[in-house]
């Protein structure tokens, strides 16, 4: 109940002030594990990413964030799960695996920070093949500006199964670079990926 309060009050929120727009929300699976693996440019982003579907999507979101008081018990509440600074903790990625298999969303950012310039680390893809969660590649583009529109662009999920018999690199890397390289064009070309 909570999660759908939040996010009916975010919803107007984000549309009024950064006029909010999504592309391709018919990409993302109406059942099943999905990991939606978004570009980061700002701490606004996990709303921007999950609050115009329909599905409830599920974050990490760092420890100490839930040990502030009021913000803390909301998060948690939201769905938020803690993950440690300077690692994921065995207990983080088992109920991030449990989370996906268990047919939920959950969002990442591959890029780990926001300042990662495009580069994305092997998580997000090593949750996805793990979980046989289908990833969705999410584009963020805009700049948060007041009343200048921010657009949030679903493409349709990565086919994973491919790297997995890949004959030379590390699967879990080419699997990363396959959904980085989506983020980046969909960026580029304001519209959703075919998969």
């Amino acid at each position: 109940m909570i999660y759908q309060l939040c996010r009916g009050i975010l919803r107007i929120l984000y549309r009024f002030l950064f006029r909010l727009e999504a592309i391709g929300m018919e990409n993302v699976p109406a059942e099943g594990g999905v990991l939606l693996c978004s570009n980061h440019i700002s701490n606004l982003d996990p709303p921007t990413v999950g609050i115009l579907l329909d599905r409830k999507v599920r974050f990490m979101a760092k420890a100490e964030l839930f040990d502030v008081p009021v913000l803390g018990p909301l998060i948690n509440k939201l769905g938020a799960f803690p993950v440690k600074r300077g690692g994921v903790s065995k207990e983080s990625i088992k109920l991030a695996l449990t989370i996906l298999r268990d047919g939920e969303v959950m969002g990442i950012f591959p890029e780990g920070s926001r300042n990662a310039q495009g580069m994305g680390k092997k998580g997000a893809a090593s949750f996805a093949l793990r979980s046989g969660a289908a990833a969705v590649p999410v584009a963020i583009v805009g700049e948060y500006k007041l009343f200048r529109k921010t657009k949030v662009i679903y493409g349709k999920p990565v086919d994973l199964e491919q790297y997995k018999t890949a004959v030379e690199g590390d699967p879990l890397e080419l699997a990363t670079e396959g959904i980085m390289s989506r983020i980046r064009t969909m960026k580029e070309t304001g519209q959703p990926t075919q998969s």
